[in-house]
């Protein structure tokens, strides 16, 4: 009997999205949809950073976010540059490209807070996980 589990709580119930990964092989889900869904719910939990900026924890929640979504994109960019990646060339390089642009943005997000700066991270996301999942962004 094939092992389920509620996919959608376990993701987004998960503080490590290692934890997320570690999962997958207890399910049916690609690879892609859960990659779409962790990218999905650190757009959230930035969104949320950025609405709630007044919140007098705000330091603890952005780095919290932060971490989140640089541990997100630490796990992509190790995929990428995995030989055994079967993604073409180019689009290898273009992820990677954009990876390096969300490590600098978080440095600089964490070094000088400002929810205006969020912004570019959340749409990243957003836009990399319709495209995982084959829709549009909006």
């Amino acid at each position: 009997m094939e092992k389920k589990i509620n996919f959608t709580y376990t993701i987004m119930q998960m503080a490590n999205p290692l934890d997320a990964y570690k999962k997958v092989e207890q399910t049916t889900l690609s690879g892609r949809e859960l990659e779409a869904m962790v990218l999905q719910k650190s757009a959230k939990l930035l969104r949320d950073c950025q609405n709630n900026w007044n919140d007098p924890d705000i330091y603890n929640l952005l780095a919290e976010s932060i971490k989140y979504n640089q541990t997100i994109w630490t796990l992509l960019q190790t995929e990428l540059v995995n030989p055994d990646n079967p993604l073409p060339k180019k689009i290898k390089e273009d992820l990677l490209s954009l990876s390096s642009f969300i490590d600098k943005r978080s440095i600089d997000i964490m070094a000088f807070p400002s929810p205006e700066k969020l912004t570019i991270l959340i749409d990243i996301n957003i836009n990399i996980a319709a495209g995982l999942r084959g829709s549009t962004g909006q």
